[in-house]
């Protein structure tokens, strides 16, 4: 178990931020969490990485227009370095959030950051731990936090902050003693998937009306090592908003236009049945005539039901732009 202390800044998002911020982050979290003892390989190969729950509150740099935060995050934590009495070590974590202030148009119209009292926030942490006593470490590091609703109300720029922290953490119970076996060497192989995914949006506007979008997705996955995999692939977009977009915008609507295709490449790094992707696409053929952009990106959390079959969420955007989030399930072909 652990607590700690965080003192930052906001960073910022659009022009007039800094003239609403008027105050320095401060935040609090306890967490509660378990190391693994190597009870399978990639345990081991992850040098026994720590998972667990975190309760997190934050201020957010005006209490009048943005409120406070309150989060439960589950998070992934990996050690860089592990030397007697210090370890150094990565954190990840996502989960909901509920702000107390959110955009009204008529009590709190400048509060153009957050649209939604609960939220997705996304933490990420490096730092360093210093053994005290045999159960009482001493903590201390940097984190980076965000939050947005995922473009599912407006508006939706999000905060961001980043913030110094410094803590204990206490061993409840007594250690276990962590398992060592050699490792088989890793083959490499290919695999064929075939993904299919579903999802919603809306106008960029205070429009309430959500418009379905589809994707189907074919690629070539390589693994090329053990945790790191590349791949390419084709792309096939179908997004029920366009009419909407291009009248607003007082452009021509034509059939094609519902539709986009393009080709991306890809990096997975994988812990066993979980995997994250990272997307890089083009769209080459039926173009997107909304966002009128030739790159399209896709952020991916894969969990791997059977050797054959997986399920998955993404988040699709433009570079920085976040466009939609999207539910789908895969297969694999070979």
């Amino acid at each position: 178990m652990s607590a700690s202390y965080h003192k930052g800044y906001s960073l910022p998002e659009y022009s007039n931020f800094l003239l609403i911020v008027n105050r320095p982050i401060q935040s609090f979290d306890l967490t509660l969490s378990k190391q693994t003892i190597g009870k399978t390989s990639w345990e081991q190969v992850f040098k026994y990485p720590e998972y667990g729950l975190s309760l997190f509150y934050s201020t957010l740099g005006n209490k009048e227009i943005f409120g406070n935060e309150l989060a439960l995050t589950y998070f992934f934590k990996i050690y860089i370095l592990n030397r007697d009495k210090l370890q150094l070590y990565n954190r990840i974590g996502i989960g909901l959030d509920y702000v107390t202030k959110r955009f009204d148009l008529e009590t709190n119209p400048s509060n153009v950051a957050v649209g939604s009292h609960v939220n997705i926030h996304f933490n990420c942490r490096f730092g360093g731990t210093y053994a005290l006593s045999e159960k009482l470490n001493f903590n201390a590091g940097l984190s980076f936090d965000h939050l947005s609703n995922a473009n599912t109300a407006e508006p939706n720029l999000g905060i961001n902050y980043l913030t110094a922290f410094t803590g204990f953490s206490y061993y409840l119970g007594n250690k276990t003693e962590k398992r060592r076996v050699e490792l088989p060497e890793h083959e490499p192989k290919s695999n064929w998937y075939l993904f299919g995914s579903v999802g919603g949006k809306h106008l960029q506007s205070l429009s309430t009306k959500y418009f379905v979008v589809n994707s189907l997705s074919l690629e070539y996955v390589r693994e090329t090592f053990r945790i790191l995999h590349f791949g390419a692939g084709v792309d096939f977009f179908y997004d029920s908003s366009v009419p909407a977009f291009l009248e607003k915008d007082g452009r021509e609507f034509r059939q094609q236009d519902y539709f986009q295709t393009g080709i991306h490449i890809s990096q997975t790094l994988r812990y066993n049945r979980f995997s994250l992707s990272l997307q890089e696409g083009i769209y080459v053929g039926l173009k997107n005539e909304v966002v009128q952009k030739v790159m399209y990106n896709r952020g991916i959390i894969k969990y791997n039901l059977t050797d054959n079959f997986s399920v998955r969420l993404a988040m699709k955007s433009h570079l920085h732009i976040l466009d939609y989030p999207e539910i789908g399930i895969g297969i694999k072909l070979k």
